[in-house]
């Protein structure tokens, strides 16, 4: 998985369109192969990443989660922790 797509459901304040916009946007470039398509690509890659822009929302707002939403300054430095243990 792409280490750069982070967990977005269950958070408070809730994701936010440009972070969902982006998590599509990784998944896009890494199932294409290609972080910038071609022109003749152009078309098809940016549809692919409205549509699993608006499929991951859904889902987002779908989810039934019965944990207390996750603080976002706490989970950051939880990140910062577990990169600093394993790059030292």
């Amino acid at each position: 998985m792409c280490r750069n797509i982070k967990v977005l459901a269950n958070f408070e304040p809730p994701a936010t369109e440009d972070e969902v916009r982006a998590a599509a946007l990784q998944f896009v470039r890494k199932i294409s192969g290609t972080t910038h398509p071609s022109r003749a690509n152009e078309a098809a890659f940016n549809q692919a990443v409205d549509e699993i822009t608006e499929s991951a929302r859904r889902l987002i707002d779908a989810l039934d989660v019965k944990a207390p939403p996750r603080d976002r300054d706490e989970e950051a430095r939880k990140a910062k922790l577990r990169s600093a243990r394993r790059f030292g």
